[in-house]
C-alpha cells in the first residue's frame, strides 16, 4: 500500500463511540468504521468479555466487542504520541513511521474477532485457536472483514493477520498488540476492573502511554515512567488473584464444559431427539466445522439451546443444565500432586454417593506469569518490558525494579478439583442421593474429614 494514498481512508468528520473506560472512542478512517459494521465483528456484541464471570460479579455483562473498540483506541493514542514525538526522519533512525498507522489499526480492532462462545471454555471443549481462527476470518475471501481489507490492497488482509501472529517484521507494531505490556491487556485490565466493579486492576494509563516509545526493535519506555509500568504488573497480579482466579466464576466454567461433554456424547450415541438437536453444534460434536460454522455459534446461541435442554429426559444432562441456568456452581478446592491420594479417595465417596464422575467432577488449573524476562530458549520466549535509562541505554524491567524482580518468572498456578455443591451441605446431600440415611451420613461425613486435609 502507498503510504501517500492514505488521506482519500479518512472520514469526512470523525465518528465518536461513548465509551465508560477511554471515554470516547474516535473513529476516523473508513475502512475502521466498514469493519466494525461487518457481521463478524458485530459477532462480538454476542460474546462475552468474561464468560462465567458474571456469574461472580454481576456487573461483568461487556462483551469483546466493546473490548476490541478499546483496544484500537488505545493503540490509536499510542500512534499519535508516536508520530508527534518519535517522527521518523530516515529509515535507520528506528522511530516511527506513520504509514504502518493503519495496518496496527486494523490488527488492534480485530486481534479478538476469532473468540469462539464463551471464548476460552468452547477452545477447551472443542480444541479450537481462537488466534489461528481470527486469521482465517481476515484471510478467506469470504469474510467481509477480507472484503474490507482487500478494498486497501490485496495482500493488506495478510500483513494484518501476520500482525496477530507474530511474525510481522515490525516488532513496534507487533508489541503495541501483542506484548508483555500491550494495548490488549492495557484496555482489559481497565475495562474488567471496571464491569467487575473492583480496583484490582487500576493504573496510570495516560502515564504509560506518555513514557512509551519506538525503538528499533520495539517499544521501550522511559526510566522516569518506571512506577507507572510496575503499578501495572501489580495490577495484573492482583486481577488474576482476585478475578480471574475466582473459584466460583471457575466452577460455573466446570458446569459449562460437563454439560456439554454430556451433550456430545448423548449426541454420539444418537440419544437426543430431533427436539433436542443442536443443530449448529453438531459440526463441532462431529469435528467437522467449518468457518461459517464457528461464525454461526455465539454465547446466545448456546444459552438457547440451555433453555431446551432443561427439559430433557437424560438425568444427568438436565442436572447439570439447572445447575448452570440457576447458578449452583461446583464447589472446588485447591490441591498439591503430592494431595492426588485425597483427590482419588474424594471422587471414591462421590461415585458411592450415585455420581457418575465423568460428568460431576473435573480437574482444572490455571496459571499466570505476571511478568517474565526474555528467555531465547523457552517455547515460548515473552517480549520483555524495556526501561530507557537517561544515557540512552536500555535495561530489562525486573534489573531496574526490585519490584518487579521479586514477582518476575514466578507462575500463579491454581489447581484445583471441583465436585457437586451439596457435599457441603448435609440437608441438600440428604435430599439429594438415593440412599439409606445412614450410609448418606457416613458418605457425608467422611468427605468432610477429607476435606479439612487440604
Amino acid at each position: 500500500m502507498n503510504p501517500t494514498n492514505i488521506e482519500f481512508l479518512n472520514l469526512n468528520r470523525e465518528k465518536v463511540i461513548r465509551d465508560p473506560v477511554h471515554n470516547y472512542i474516535h473513529i476516523r478512517q473508513k475502512i475502521i468504521r466498514n469493519l466494525i459494521d461487518t457481521p463478524e465483528f458485530q459477532r462480538l456484541r454476542r460474546i462475552k468479555q468474561l464468560g462465567t464471570t458474571s456469574f461472580t460479579f454481576p456487573g461483568a455483562e461487556h462483551s469483546r466487542f466493546t473490548h476490541s473498540l478499546g483496544v484500537f483506541e488505545i493503540t490509536q493514542t499510542i500512534c499519535d504520541n508516536f508520530e508527534q514525538n518519535y517522527k521518523s526522519s530516515s529509515s535507520q533512525d528506528g522511530l516511527w513511521d506513520d504509514s504502518n498507522r493503519l495496518v496496527a489499526l486494523c490488527a488492534a480492532l480485530l486481534h479478538d474477532v476469532g473468540h469462539g462462545a464463551f471464548s476460552h471454555i468452547f477452545e477447551d471443549i472443542f480444541h479450537t485457536d481462537h488466534e489461528k481462527i481470527t486469521g482465517q476470518i481476515i484471510t478467506d475471501p469470504t469474510t467481509q472483514i477480507n472484503q474490507v481489507l482487500s478494498e486497501i490492497d490485496p495482500k493488506f488482509p495478510a500483513e494484518v493477520a501476520s500482525i496477530i501472529d507474530h511474525t510481522h517484521p515490525n516488532q513496534q507494531i507487533v508489541q503495541m498488540i501483542s506484548s508483555q505490556i500491550d494495548a490488549d491487556r492495557m484496555d482489559y485490565l481497565l475495562r474488567d476492573a471496571y464491569f467487575t466493579g473492583t480496583d484490582y486492576g487500576l493504573f496510570d494509563l495516560t502515564r504509560i502511554l506518555r513514557v512509551m516509545l519506538p525503538y528499533e526493535d520495539g517499544i521501550a519506555f522511559l526510566s522516569n515512567g518506571m512506577h507507572a509500568v510496575e503499578d501495572y504488573i501489580v495490577s495484573r497480579f492482583q486481577m488474576y488473584q482476585q478475578v480471574y482466579f475466582h473459584p466460583a466464576s471457575r466452577g460455573m466454567e466446570a458446569v459449562l464444559i460437563l454439560l456439554l461433554r454430556r451433550c456430545q456424547y448423548l449426541y454420539q450415541h444418537e440419544q437426543l431427539t430431533k427436539d433436542f438437536s443442536p443443530e449448529l453444534l453438531i459440526p463441532f460434536f462431529e469435528g467437522t466445522f467449518t468457518l461459517q460454522d464457528y461464525l454461526n455459534l455465539d454465547d446466545q446461541v448456546i444459552s438457547t439451546y440451555l433453555i431446551y435442554w432443561r427439559s430433557h429426559s437424560d438425568p444427568i444432562l438436565c442436572d447439570l443444565v439447572n445447575r448452570f441456568l440457576d447458578r449452583n456452581p461446583l464447589k472446588s478446592v485447591q490441591y498439591h500432586h503430592s494431595q492426588n491420594d485425597l483427590i482419588q479417595k474424594l471422587s471414591e465417596l462421590i461415585e458411592e454417593a450415585g455420581y457418575n464422575l465423568k460428568y460431576f467432577t473435573l480437574k482444572n488449573f490455571s496459571k499466570d506469569l505476571p511478568y517474565d524476562a526474555y528467555h531465547p530458549n523457552a517455547k515460548n520466549p515473552q517480549t520483555q518490558i524495556e526501561i530507557m535509562l537517561p544515557n540512552g541505554n536500555l535495561k530489562e524491567l525486573s534489573e531496574q525494579s526490585p519490584l518487579v524482580k521479586a514477582i518476575a518468572g514466578k507462575f500463579q498456578i491454581d489447581h484445583r478439583f471441583f465436585f457437586p455443591r451439596e457435599f457441603l451441605r448435609r440437608d441438600e446431600f440428604m435430599a439429594k442421593t438415593n440412599l439409606t440415611n445412614s450410609k448418606k451420613i457416613a458418605i457425608f461425613e467422611e468427605f468432610q474429614r477429607i476435606i479439612q486435609l487440604f
